[in-house]
């Protein structure tokens, strides 16, 4: 049988009664059930493949409301700022007006050369919190060179596609290097000296190593979501990189979060740096958790299918831990009638890019991933995030989980577990 999109966007089919046991609830009856029909855990902690115990009652959570955070207040307009005017006017084609707090905090300090260090969750505008200062920064003077370090591809994508766009018409260059994409277009874009190099740190080091790229002529520094670039075992390569930029350079560090390596970075590596920390809530108080029980493990597809087959599964993000798992339950999918895709890893550049392409315009409404390859995505209006296998620490729990239910929006989080 066939499944489509129904009108409201959701998925339908034609069904037959089933005597099946709807998941939360067993053949011999019903069992004690949360309001939207998944069981509670008495108790139990799955232990994942480093160890880990996480205790599955953290999978649930009623979401609070829609969390803004501390109320900030906005003190600037875009067209208070010292900027040029060619970029104000591209802000004002894309009708960017009022900044966001990030914005409204940081942009005064690195148009005046200082260092910075910005605190704030994804999805906050901090691209542009640093772009729209170093453009106009470059614009001014062409030998200025700004590098930009990102923790994936699709991030370093992103950040690019707004430094195209703010800097329309101003005759700035950029130079993209990332891994799992061509190389030689990248060696062929450097050759040009382009005023922004925004890459990953793998690739980074693998062209100045053939000494393609020279950190000492960058004046200035973005490491962005330094966080996550830690957390995936970057630290050497960005230590390396910063040792040998010039001493006299402008060096802006943004994150989530300030762990103790953060700390020791910044401290090593920065001066004098001004402190901007604009958090905007708790990122999970938008997101209602819960778990499914997976009474068998030859049933756990069937379960999924039934929960994205309910209306409301508008734009679903699913996460699994290998790139194998995630293959092969994109191709069971779709066997199955859904309009999914994937992107992990082993994909090319240009794939992983089309997936994205048509999960953001609604082409597609299922994106399956593991999650080096999801981190840095910021994709509007995702309804739902399925733990499709219990994340391997809970900060990557939480990091999944707040794809959804971003800015004013609520989102929904399921956690597949063994039942025990």
């Amino acid at each position: 049988m066939q499944r489509g999109f129904s009108r409201d966007g959701g998925f339908q089919r034609n069904r037959r009664p089933s005597s099946r046991p709807r998941f939360g609830q067993n053949s011999s009856g019903p069992s004690s059930e949360t309001q939207n029909g998944f069981r509670r855990p008495s108790s139990g902690r799955p232990k994942n493949n480093r160890g880990e115990k996480i205790d599955i009652s953290r999978f649930i959570q009623k979401a609070s409301g829609v969390s803004q955070g501390e109320k900030i207040e906005i003190v600037n307009a875009f067209a208070d700022f010292a900027l040029s005017d060619i970029l104000k006017a591209n802000l004002a084609k894309r009708n960017y007006t009022k900044p966001t707090p990030i914005q409204d905090q940081a942009i005064n300090p690195i148009v005046e050369g200082r260092d910075l260090i910005g605190l704030a969750n994804t999805g906050t505008g901090k691209t542009a919190a640093f772009l729209l200062p170093l453009i106009d920064k470059v614009s001014k003077n062409k030998r200025e060179k700004v590098l930009v370090i990102a923790p994936t591809r699709e991030l370093a994508i992103q950040i690019e596609n707004e430094f195209r766009q703010f800097s329309w018409g101003m005759q700035l260059f950029s130079a993209i290097c990332t891994g799992g994409a061509p190389i030689f277009k990248q060696i062929s874009n450097l050759k040009r000296n382009p005023n922004f190099v925004i890459g990953t740190p793998g690739r980074l080091k693998d062209l100045s190593e053939r000494g393609l790229i020279k950190f000492e002529t960058f004046g200035t520094i973005v490491l962005d979501e330094v966080d996550r670039m830690l957390d995936m075992g970057f630290v050497d390569e960005i230590k390396r990189i910063l040792k040998q930029l010039p001493e006299n350079r402008q060096s802006l560090f943004f994150s989530a979060t300030m762990p103790d390596k953060i700390r020791d970075l910044v401290r090593d590596f920065s001066r004098d740096a001004v402190t901007v920390a604009v958090k905007s809530g708790d990122t999970t108080a938008n997101v209602e958790q819960d778990i499914v029980r997976v009474r068998e493990k030859s049933y756990k597809f069937n379960q999924l299918q039934e929960i994205l087959m309910g209306p409301e599964m508008k734009k679903v993000l699913i996460f699994i831990e290998t790139k194998h798992e995630v293959d092969k339950l994109t191709t069971n999918l779709s066997k199955e009638g859904f309009k999914a895709e994937c992107i992990h890893g082993n994909k090319r550049q240009n794939q992983r890019q089309k997936a994205l392409t048509m999960f953001k315009n609604d082409a597609i409404n299922i994106l399956v991933a593991t999650d080096v390859a999801a981190r840095g995505l910021d994709i509007k209006d995702i309804t739902h995030v399925i733990n499709y296998t219990v994340p391997q620490t809970y900060d990557d729990y939480i990091h999944r989980i707040g794809r959804t239910g971003r800015g004013d929006k609520k989102g929904k989080a399921l956690t597949f577990v063994e039942a025990r």
